[in-house]
Order: structure tokens, then C-alpha cells, then sequence
């Protein structure tokens, strides 16, 4: 708790987060983007890979579709449901929750703007058709994303039993993309990305 500065109040003790550490940058309820951060490659996505209207940083959306393609070759489809968010528009989610149901429900299941994973460009909320949230950890193709997502750059973000540390709910369907060598490294510590981050980058 030290270490990952969960020992605090969420949003209490913050600080910009690294930009120098790239892919590898740690967004969450203690470390924000630069205020109003836009990345400059953000392509949108085709109706083959995600329902309209999403796009996602260039890198990300190519190792997405390689990643498609390995579970299309094990019978598994992948369809991304939420990915890239500007500021406007995570402000205008966490202030609709916040405004319906109160600050601490708004902390909980949306990030501030500026401390938002899906305004950096580097996530994605995967499904597969027929499943939604609640059932989606039950599916075959979650089940091929846990065995194989860091294969192509991705981690489960916010595993179950690590709100404590990730400061979020268990999200089955959202991945992170950190690259092929630091996913790996991750996958392999069986840490959150808050304590690798924590360990072995925040230097």
C-alpha cells in the first residue's frame, strides 16, 4: 500500500505520471495524464474489429488486430465495445455518474478526466458477441484472453480481488496495452500493473 500509495485517499497525493516511460506510463487514481492529454495517432477502428464510432492509437489497433487474428484461428471472435475517450468525453461519463448517483459511486466505476486509462489510448473494453459485462469472465473467449492477450501486448487491467490496489472493480473485458515485452514481464510477476509499476519502473 506504501508502495502503490493505495495507503491514501483516492485522488489525494497525485502527480503526473511519466510520459518518458511510454507505453509503460501508470494512469490511475493517483497518477494523471497531463491536463487534457491527446494523443497525436489516433486512427479509427473498422466495423471488423469494433462497434462504431471507436478508435485507438495506431500501435494498439495494429497488435489488436494481430491478436483477432490468433483467436479467429482458435475459434474465438473479439470485438472491442469502448476504447479511446477524450477528455471531454470521460468528463462528461464521470460527471453523468457522479451527477446520478453521488461522488463515491462516480470514483468507483469511472476515472476522473485527466486520470483516465481510455484517455491515453491504450485500452480497450474486449467482448465477444453474446456476452456483456456480467457474463463475459465466463466466456471461452475471456478465457483465451487470459492465456494469450500478453502474447500481444495486452494485460487485464483490473483483475478480481485487487480493488485494493487498482482502485477499480474486476473488469473482465478491459485490456491494456503495454507491449510485447513489458506485458510479458507483468503477465509473468502475476502482479497488478499499479505494484510492477510500482517495483520495477516508477524509479
Amino acid at each position: 500500500k506504501v508502495n502503490t500509495k493505495t495507503m491514501h485517499e483516492y485522488y489525494t497525493h497525485t502527480s503526473e505520471t511519466n510520459m518518458d516511460l511510454g507505453y509503460g506510463i501508470l494512469v490511475n487514481k493517483y497518477y494523471s495524464l497531463p491536463d487534457k492529454y491527446a494523443p497525436d495517432d489516433i486512427v479509427s477502428m473498422s466495423s471488423q474489429y469494433a462497434y462504431p464510432d471507436n478508435s485507438i492509437r495506431s500501435e494498439v489497433y495494429d497488435a489488436f488486430k494481430e491478436m483477432c487474428k490468433a483467436a479467429n484461428a482458435d475459434g474465438i471472435t473479439l470485438i472491442v465495445n469502448s476504447s479511446y475517450r477524450d477528455f471531454e468525453s470521460q468528463k462528461e461519463i464521470y460527471e453523468d455518474y457522479k451527477d446520478k448517483n453521488g461522488i463515491e459511486y462516480a470514483d468507483k466505476y469511472a476515472a476522473r478526466p485527466n486520470f483516465s486509462e481510455h484517455q491515453t489510448g491504450l485500452s480497450l473494453d474486449i467482448f465477444s458477441p453474446g456476452y456483456g459485462m456480467k457474463t463475459f469472465e465466463n466466456s471461452p473467449a475471456f478465457e483465451w484472453l487470459s492465456s494469450n492477450s500478453y502474447k500481444y501486448g495486452f494485460i487485464l487491467r483490473y483483475p478480481k480481488d485487487k480493488e485494493s490496489i487498482t482502485g477499480y472493480s474486476y473488469e473482465s473485458w478491459h485490456y491494456r496495452y503495454l507491449g510485447k515485452d513489458l506485458a510479458k514481464r507483468v503477465y509473468d510477476s502475476s502482479l497488478t500493473f499499479d505494484e510492477y509499476y510500482a517495483y520495477y519502473l516508477d524509479k
